[in-house]
C-alpha cells in the first residue's frame, strides 16, 4: 500500500558502496586538516570590490502607469459564478511517532 522508506542504516550502505565504487574507478578523496576552511583567515571576504559587479540602475517610476492599469482593471465586470464546485473529500495519511503511515482518513476540506 505504501511506499517502504529507507532507513538510515540503508542509506549508509548505499553510500559506502558509492564511495567504494569511485575509489575503485581511481577516484581520490583529499584529506583536510581539521578545522580548516575556505574563509580567508579564518573570515570571510570583507574586501568586495565594487569593480566585481555594475552599479544599481536608476529605477524608472511606474506609479502613474501601475494605477492606470489596476483602474482597468476595476472597471471590468467580474463573471458571475452560476454554478459551484462541490467540495470533495481527500484523502489524508495518519503517520505514527516514527514516520510510518498507520492508516489513512477522509478529510472533508
Amino acid at each position: 500500500m505504501f511506499k517502504k522508506r529507507t532507513s538510515k542504516s540503508e542509506l549508509r550502505d548505499q553510500l559506502n558502496a558509492e564511495v567504494a565504487q569511485f575509489l575503485k574507478k581511481g577516484g581520490e578523496i583529499e584529506q583536510v586538516e581539521m578545522g580548516e576552511s575556505a574563509l580567508i583567515d579564518g573570515r570571510y571576504n570583507q574586501h568586495k570590490s565594487s569593480l566585481d559587479r555594475p552599479s544599481p540602475q536608476e529605477r524608472t517610476p511606474v506609479h502613474g502607469l501601475l494605477s492606470a492599469i489596476d483602474s482597468r482593471r476595476k472597471k471590468k465586470a467580474s463573471p458571475s459564478k452560476n454554478s459551484t464546485r462541490l467540495k470533495t473529500p481527500k484523502e489524508k495519511v495518519i503517520y505514527d511517532d516514527f514516520g510510518d503511515p498507520v492508516r489513512t482518513i477522509w478529510v472533508d476540506e
